[in-house]
């Protein structure tokens, strides 16, 4: 992952795309700097994690930026995400997610809203990034109620 990141840094630096440029060495900083605290590369599934949580922030970012008027930083923010998009995986369906809650609730034999945890852990593992946390457990609720 970060071996792809840089070789799309470097295309964008050879094309002068200075707002690419910038957008990808703060993810490749926020890669780095999660390495340097492990002490040891990171595998595909680490860094996918660090890119959901920032992909996260940028979107919290850019509603706190719309609430505040300040449409010229939550633009910023816009652009960085849509590059960030680019290197996450593509996003499941619905139908996808709730077919793979059904077949965990079925796995656990979950009954009732109280199997939530239970559920949303082993949901994840499965979705890997591929599905935003906050859809899933709206799915898992409905399910479960």
């Amino acid at each position: 992952m970060l071996s792809l990141l840089q070789n799309k840094l470097i295309e964008a630096m050879k094309n002068k795309d200075k707002p690419t440029t910038i957008g990808i060495r703060n993810i490749i900083g926020k890669i780095k700097a999660k390495q340097i605290d492990k002490g040891a590369d990171l595998t595909d599934e680490e860094c996918l994690q660090i890119l959901n949580s920032s992909a996260k922030q940028l979107k919290e970012s850019i509603s706190q930026y719309e609430k505040a008027e300040r449409n010229d930083l939550a633009d910023v923010e816009k652009f960085e995400l849509s590059i960030l998009k680019k290197f996450l995986p593509k996003q499941l369906s619905n139908e996808k997610i709730r077919l793979i809650v059904k077949t965990n609730i079925e796995k656990i034999n979950a009954k009732s809203i109280q199997d939530i945890g239970r559920v949303m852990g082993m949901v994840m593992k499965d979705v890997m990034g591929a599905a935003d946390g906050k859809i899933v457990k709206e799915i898992v609720q409905e399910e479960l109620s």
